[in-house]
């Protein structure tokens, strides 16, 4: 099992709205699901902007993450997340 984790600055939260309604479909494709997603996000060390929201996912190993993030057929759901703000996501593998 590995994780990806998701740090979201939102600037269009009806784009979010929408990516969230098909995000688990997306993520259950490629076997991954949201391990926990939250509003309430607070810095605990260091120097870097608090997101908005922030998310842990899980894969089973690091080929379904980047099959998830490379799927053609996901083009448009990941273009609702990445049109909603700024979207970084991290492998940790």
């Amino acid at each position: 099992m590995i994780y990806a984790y998701v740090h979201l600055k939102i600037d269009k939260p009806e784009s979010l709205a929408k990516y969230r309604e098909v995000a688990a479909d997306a993520l259950a494709k490629h076997g991954g699901s949201v391990v926990s997603a939250s509003k309430d996000v607070a810095l605990l060390e260091g120097d870097i902007e608090t997101p908005h929201m922030a998310a842990l996912l899980s894969f089973p190993d690091q080929e379904k993450a980047h099959a998830w993030i490379n799927d053609e057929e996901l083009q448009d759901v990941h273009a609702l997340r990445r049109n909603s703000g700024q979207s970084t996501i991290h492998l940790m593998a």
